[in-house]
Protein backbone atom coordinates (compact mmCIF):
# COMPACT_ATOMS: atom_id res chain seq x y z
CA UNK A 1 0.00 0.00 0.00
CA UNK A 2 2.39 2.66 -1.23
CA UNK A 3 1.96 5.83 -3.24
CA UNK A 4 -1.01 8.15 -3.42
CA UNK A 5 -4.50 6.70 -3.64
CA UNK A 6 -6.22 6.56 -7.01
CA UNK A 7 -9.24 8.80 -7.41
CA UNK A 8 -12.06 10.13 -9.54
CA UNK A 9 -12.80 13.85 -9.39
CA UNK A 10 -15.71 16.06 -10.31
CA UNK A 11 -15.56 18.16 -13.46
CA UNK A 12 -15.36 21.31 -11.33
CA UNK A 13 -12.38 20.12 -9.31
CA UNK A 14 -10.32 23.27 -8.73
CA UNK A 15 -7.02 23.70 -10.50
CA UNK A 16 -6.07 26.10 -7.73
CA UNK A 17 -7.11 24.53 -4.44
CA UNK A 18 -5.99 27.56 -2.43
CA UNK A 19 -9.27 29.29 -3.34
CA UNK A 20 -11.45 26.32 -2.34
CA UNK A 21 -12.80 26.40 1.23
CA UNK A 22 -14.16 22.83 1.23
CA UNK A 23 -14.44 19.70 -0.92
CA UNK A 24 -16.31 16.41 -0.47
CA UNK A 25 -14.50 13.07 -0.24
CA UNK A 26 -16.41 9.92 -1.20
CA UNK A 27 -15.17 6.79 0.59
CA UNK A 28 -16.50 3.45 -0.65
CA UNK A 29 -17.08 0.26 1.30
CA UNK A 30 -15.29 -3.09 1.41
CA UNK A 31 -15.04 -4.77 -1.98
CA UNK A 32 -16.27 -1.76 -3.91
CA UNK A 33 -14.35 0.91 -5.81
CA UNK A 34 -14.09 4.61 -6.56
CA UNK A 35 -16.97 4.49 -9.07
CA UNK A 36 -19.52 3.35 -6.51
CA UNK A 37 -20.63 6.41 -4.54
CA UNK A 38 -20.35 8.86 -7.44
CA UNK A 39 -23.86 7.83 -8.53
CA UNK A 40 -25.19 9.39 -5.32
CA UNK A 41 -23.85 12.88 -6.06
CA UNK A 42 -26.96 14.23 -7.85
CA UNK A 43 -29.30 12.95 -5.13
CA UNK A 44 -27.15 14.54 -2.43
CA UNK A 45 -27.31 17.93 -4.11
CA UNK A 46 -23.57 18.41 -3.81
CA UNK A 47 -22.54 21.79 -5.13
CA UNK A 48 -18.95 21.47 -3.94
CA UNK A 49 -16.14 19.81 -5.88
CA UNK A 50 -15.72 16.17 -4.92
CA UNK A 51 -13.20 13.38 -5.21
CA UNK A 52 -13.93 9.67 -4.85
CA UNK A 53 -10.93 7.76 -3.50
CA UNK A 54 -10.04 4.12 -4.17
CA UNK A 55 -9.07 2.17 -1.08
CA UNK A 56 -5.44 0.97 -1.01
CA UNK A 57 -5.93 -2.79 -0.49
CA UNK A 58 -6.65 -4.48 -3.82
CA UNK A 59 -8.87 -7.56 -3.52
CA UNK A 60 -8.24 -8.97 -6.98
CA UNK A 61 -11.89 -8.79 -8.00
CA UNK A 62 -11.97 -5.23 -9.30
CA UNK A 63 -12.77 -4.05 -5.80
CA UNK A 64 -10.68 -2.73 -2.96
CA UNK A 65 -10.73 -2.35 0.82
CA UNK A 66 -9.38 0.11 3.33
CA UNK A 67 -8.09 -2.75 5.45
CA UNK A 68 -8.49 -6.50 5.79
CA UNK A 69 -11.35 -7.74 7.95
CA UNK A 70 -10.13 -9.70 10.96
CA UNK A 71 -12.69 -9.40 13.76
CA UNK A 72 -15.87 -7.88 12.25
CA UNK A 73 -16.62 -4.51 13.80
CA UNK A 74 -13.29 -4.39 15.63
CA UNK A 75 -10.50 -3.78 13.09
CA UNK A 76 -6.83 -4.00 13.95
CA UNK A 77 -5.66 -0.48 14.85
CA UNK A 78 -2.41 -0.55 12.86
CA UNK A 79 -3.76 -1.17 9.31
CA UNK A 80 -6.65 1.17 10.05
CA UNK A 81 -4.21 3.91 11.06
CA UNK A 82 -2.16 3.24 7.91
CA UNK A 83 -5.23 3.61 5.69
CA UNK A 84 -6.18 6.82 7.51
CA UNK A 85 -2.73 8.24 6.88
CA UNK A 86 -2.97 7.36 3.20
CA UNK A 87 -6.14 9.41 2.91
CA UNK A 88 -4.45 12.32 4.66
CA UNK A 89 -1.44 11.97 2.36
CA UNK A 90 -3.80 12.32 -0.62
CA UNK A 91 -5.44 15.38 0.99
CA UNK A 92 -2.08 16.99 1.73
CA UNK A 93 -0.92 16.39 -1.84
CA UNK A 94 -4.03 17.73 -3.58
CA UNK A 95 -5.52 20.39 -1.31
CA UNK A 96 -4.38 23.55 0.36
CA UNK A 97 -3.89 23.42 4.12
CA UNK A 98 -6.89 25.73 4.57
CA UNK A 99 -9.30 23.52 2.58
CA UNK A 100 -11.61 21.42 4.73
CA UNK A 101 -12.91 18.01 3.71
CA UNK A 102 -16.44 16.67 3.97
CA UNK A 103 -16.07 12.87 4.11
CA UNK A 104 -19.05 10.83 2.98
CA UNK A 105 -18.44 7.15 3.56
CA UNK A 106 -20.38 3.89 3.41
CA UNK A 107 -19.65 0.83 5.58
CA UNK A 108 -15.84 0.57 5.82
CA UNK A 109 -15.75 3.97 4.18
CA UNK A 110 -18.01 5.27 6.94
CA UNK A 111 -15.45 4.12 9.46
CA UNK A 112 -12.78 5.95 7.48
CA UNK A 113 -14.92 9.12 7.56
CA UNK A 114 -14.99 8.87 11.34
CA UNK A 115 -11.23 8.28 11.39
CA UNK A 116 -10.61 11.50 9.49
CA UNK A 117 -12.71 13.38 12.02
CA UNK A 118 -10.98 11.75 14.98
CA UNK A 119 -7.43 12.30 13.71
CA UNK A 120 -7.59 15.83 12.30
CA UNK A 121 -10.86 17.36 13.48
CA UNK A 122 -9.81 20.86 12.41
CA UNK A 123 -9.71 19.74 8.75
CA UNK A 124 -13.08 17.95 8.70
CA UNK A 125 -16.51 19.46 8.14
CA UNK A 126 -19.91 17.74 8.53
CA UNK A 127 -18.87 14.09 8.05
CA UNK A 128 -21.45 11.55 6.89
CA UNK A 129 -21.28 7.96 8.17
CA UNK A 130 -23.57 5.57 6.29
CA UNK A 131 -23.84 2.01 7.59
CA UNK A 132 -20.54 2.50 9.40
CA UNK A 133 -19.10 2.72 12.89
CA UNK A 134 -16.18 4.02 14.96
CA UNK A 135 -13.21 2.01 16.11
CA UNK A 136 -12.57 1.20 19.75
CA UNK A 137 -9.13 2.70 20.34
CA UNK A 138 -8.67 6.34 21.33
CA UNK A 139 -7.68 8.79 18.60
CA UNK A 140 -5.67 12.06 18.68
CA UNK A 141 -8.68 14.32 18.14
CA UNK A 142 -11.07 12.81 20.67
CA UNK A 143 -10.44 15.40 23.38
CA UNK A 144 -10.90 18.22 20.88
CA UNK A 145 -14.18 16.75 19.67
CA UNK A 146 -15.56 16.62 23.20
CA UNK A 147 -15.17 20.40 23.29
CA UNK A 148 -16.15 21.38 19.75
CA UNK A 149 -18.99 18.86 19.13
CA UNK A 150 -19.13 19.19 15.31
CA UNK A 151 -22.23 18.02 13.41
CA UNK A 152 -22.07 14.40 12.23
CA UNK A 153 -24.64 12.38 10.31
CA UNK A 154 -24.91 8.68 11.19
CA UNK A 155 -27.48 6.68 9.26
CA UNK A 156 -27.99 2.91 9.17
CA UNK A 157 -30.53 0.30 8.28
CA UNK A 158 -32.62 -1.24 11.05
CA UNK A 159 -32.15 -4.63 9.35
CA UNK A 160 -28.38 -4.31 8.83
CA UNK A 161 -26.78 -7.66 9.70
CA UNK A 162 -23.33 -6.84 8.32
CA UNK A 163 -22.04 -4.44 10.97
CA UNK A 164 -21.44 -6.22 14.27
CA UNK A 165 -23.80 -5.32 17.10
CA UNK A 166 -20.87 -4.44 19.36
CA UNK A 167 -19.67 -1.87 16.81
CA UNK A 168 -23.12 -0.27 16.66
CA UNK A 169 -23.27 -0.11 20.46
CA UNK A 170 -19.80 1.45 20.60
CA UNK A 171 -20.68 4.03 17.98
CA UNK A 172 -23.96 4.86 19.70
CA UNK A 173 -22.03 5.61 22.87
CA UNK A 174 -19.14 7.53 21.27
CA UNK A 175 -20.86 9.90 18.85
CA UNK A 176 -23.27 11.64 21.29
CA UNK A 177 -20.34 12.32 23.63
CA UNK A 178 -18.06 13.79 20.96
CA UNK A 179 -20.32 15.30 18.28
CA UNK A 180 -23.60 17.08 17.67
CA UNK A 181 -25.09 13.92 16.27
CA UNK A 182 -27.82 13.65 13.67
CA UNK A 183 -28.77 9.96 13.86
CA UNK A 184 -31.25 8.18 11.62
CA UNK A 185 -32.41 4.56 11.66
CA UNK A 186 -34.26 3.29 8.57
CA UNK A 187 -36.87 0.52 9.03
CA UNK A 188 -36.67 -2.24 6.45
CA UNK A 189 -33.21 -1.19 5.24
CA UNK A 190 -30.41 -3.76 5.38
CA UNK A 191 -26.75 -2.94 4.67
CA UNK A 192 -27.33 -0.31 2.05
CA UNK A 193 -28.54 3.20 1.28
CA UNK A 194 -32.10 4.05 0.34
CA UNK A 195 -33.97 7.10 -0.97
CA UNK A 196 -35.11 8.24 2.47
CA UNK A 197 -31.52 8.26 3.72
CA UNK A 198 -30.33 10.22 0.71
CA UNK A 199 -32.94 12.89 1.40
CA UNK A 200 -31.81 13.13 5.01
CA UNK A 201 -28.16 13.37 4.01
CA UNK A 202 -29.00 16.03 1.45
CA UNK A 203 -30.76 18.08 4.15
CA UNK A 204 -27.85 17.57 6.54
CA UNK A 205 -25.28 18.75 4.00
CA UNK A 206 -27.41 21.72 3.02
CA UNK A 207 -27.65 22.73 6.68
CA UNK A 208 -24.10 22.15 7.85
CA UNK A 209 -21.62 21.70 5.01
CA UNK A 210 -21.26 25.43 4.43
CA UNK A 211 -20.67 26.43 8.04
CA UNK A 212 -20.21 23.33 10.18
CA UNK A 213 -22.12 25.08 12.95
CA UNK A 214 -25.37 23.85 14.44
CA UNK A 215 -26.13 27.39 15.61
CA UNK A 216 -26.04 28.67 12.02
CA UNK A 217 -28.56 26.26 10.59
Amino acid sequence: MSGLLRDLRSADWPSDSTAQPAVALLLHGYGSNEDDLTALVPALGLTLPWASLRAPLELGTGGAAWFAITTPGNPDPQPLAAATEQIWAWVDAHLAASTRVIPIGFSQGGLMASQLLRTRPERVLAPVILGGFVQASAQPGDDTLKKTRPPVFWGRGADDRVIAAAAITRTGAYLPQHTSLVERLYPGLAHGIDAAELIDVRDFLAAYAATGSLSER
